[in-house]
């Protein structure tokens, strides 16, 4: 079972604003996700490895931009789940108007 959130406002008009915002904000973390998908290819070409890869097996050693290079390598990995765990549990809510 999981967890009901139940947002009381004054009217239909008021709800659909709330279920706008939502798709809207769903909509702005699939462009970021595309975006931090495609900055990480940039380095999986320059490198010719893929990020899973890089993760566990290399260091800033390995790297021509070394440790900046690495953070942000590592930092758009670890954005992009952020991203795309935010997106799932959207994807799985469901909400109701009454």
């Amino acid at each position: 079972m999981g967890i009901r959130m139940v947002i009381e406002l004054p009217d239909r008009g008021s709800a659909q604003t709330v279920v706008q915002a939502l798709e809207a904000y769903k909509v702005r973390l699939r462009a970021s996700i595309a975006r931090t998908k495609r900055r990480l290819a940039t380095f999986e070409t320059r490198y010719g490895v893929d990020t899973t890869r890089f993760l566990h097996e290399m260091a800033a050693e390995d790297l021509h931009g070394g440790d900046l290079e690495y953070v942000e390598w590592a930092g758009e990995a670890k954005l992009l789940e952020r991203l795309e765990a935010e997106l799932r549990e959207l994807e799985h809510a469901s909400y109701h108007i009454s």
